[in-house]
């Protein structure tokens, strides 16, 4: 490893120029140069739309299962460090860029771009016209494709495609998720503290939560405990008598993961304090009884406009998410609390019968714009009001 404070300032090393193809489940070609490591892989093709932040997107634990694309011209140039990771390894399956950096240069780089591709094994291609592409899938929507390095036909490859195991018939969840329970002390900020945004003992159920979301649920409480996110269930919580849950991000789509959308109906219906955030919501609207629609090309980048209904804020938010609960057919006891200026999409929700909400997008960033911060003091404020003031379950279990 390169000392943080010494800096790194290298020319990337690659191998020889291999040639890659990024093949569509359409039988469109994108001719290019591999970079990570040579070989084939399978995924849902994506964009993201941030211009910094690779590291944070590359670590994220909901993009597993998808080939990533950024649409800004060149990544790399500032390495990869220890702060930035969201979770311990790379989650995606491939990875696409119009340029990586030939030079890394900062003081924070630990590693380039390159070498943490081959250190993870990803499979990745640079050279397409990522802004191209991005229109094709804005106007046809997501679909599979593969990233290759091999010399396989375009037909063989298109039939790989479509056999490659979609999003919907993966447990994604449980690839990313942590394996067994553990606890964390908090460290409650001075604001916090003052905010009245600080509770004693926190929930937080893994689906695939990013690092960051952690950091701030410690800045706002005294004893977190994570818990597997693909077999916890309401007794277990009930068990250890938290103040309150958060429901955590994740990949893939909701509406198949029967055994969480029945820990979040549970508590929904016990008014366990409970708040979610990305697939967390989706969850507890589906507990509610909304439905999930998939998107054509989803939410994903650090520059996404969102209002605050009840104040008329607006946020600059990061998000990524290829579902969103549709409006139609939210029931009466879910009142939206924030909306996206885009298309109008559903970005929050509180339940009005217990004390539950939830939202859509990132309040954490890590990448993206820090503006929504404050979604973390208004959770653990509800929640303190809540444990004092609304019988639930877990009160005097």
């Amino acid at each position: 490893m390169h000392s943080v404070s010494a800096g790194f300032n290298q020319t990337q090393q690659f191998p020889s120029p291999r040639h890659a193809r990024l093949v569509l489940s359409d039988g469109s070609v994108y001719e290019g140069r591999s970079i990570g490591v040579p070989g084939t892989t399978f995924g849902e093709l994506m964009f993201n739309t941030g211009v910094t932040g690779y590291q944070e997107v590359l670590t994220d634990p909901s993009y597993n299962g998808q080939l990533v694309m950024l649409t800004t011209p060149e990544v790399g140039n500032y390495g990869v460090n220890l702060q930035d990771y969201q979770s311990s390894a790379i989650h995606l399956n491939g990875f696409v860029v119009t340029r990586l950096s030939p030079y890394t240069s900062s003081w924070r780089a630990e590693i380039s771009l390159q070498e943490f591709l081959v250190k993870n094994g990803i499979v990745g291609i640079e050279g397409v016209d990522t802004r191209a592409l991005t229109l094709k899938i804005r106007d046809e929507g997501e679909m599979m494709a593969a990233i290759t390095t091999t010399t396989l036909g375009i037909d063989e490859l298109v039939a790989q495609i479509h056999a490659a195991p979609k999003l919907a018939e993966q447990d994604l969840v449980g690839q990313v998720c942590c394996k067994q329970p553990y606890t964390l002390i908090g460290r409650p900020m001075a604001k916090a503290i003052a905010d009245g945004a600080v509770v004693q003992h926190f929930c937080l159920v893994d689906f695939g939560v990013k690092r960051s979301i952690i950091d701030y649920l410690l800045e706002h409480t005294h004893q977190l405990t994570v818990l597997p996110g693909n077999r916890t269930t309401y007794n277990d919580i009930v068990a250890l008598k938290p103040d309150g849950v958060m429901l955590s991000n994740g990949p893939g789509d909701p509406s198949i993961l029967a055994p969480q959308i029945e820990l979040a109906r549970q508590l929904v219906q016990n008014r366990v304090p409970t708040v979610g955030i990305c697939l967390g919501h989706q969850l507890l609207g589906l507990a509610s009884g909304a439905t999930m629609k998939k998107m054509p090309f989803g939410h994903h980048g650090g520059n996404h406009p969102v209002q605050d209904v009840e104040t008329g804020q607006i946020f600059i938010t990061s998000q990524n998410h290829g579902y969103a609960a549709d409006l139609e057919s939210l029931p009466d006891q879910l009142k939206v609390t924030h909306v996206n200026l885009n298309d109008g999409s559903v970005e929050g929700f509180r339940h009005l019968q217990a004390p539950v909400m939830s939202v859509q997008f990132h309040p954490e960033a890590n990448p993206g714009p820090h503006d929504a911060n404050v979604i973390f003091t208004r959770f653990m404020q509800a929640i303190v009001t809540a444990a004092k003031s609304t019988p639930t379950a877990l009160a005097g279990v």
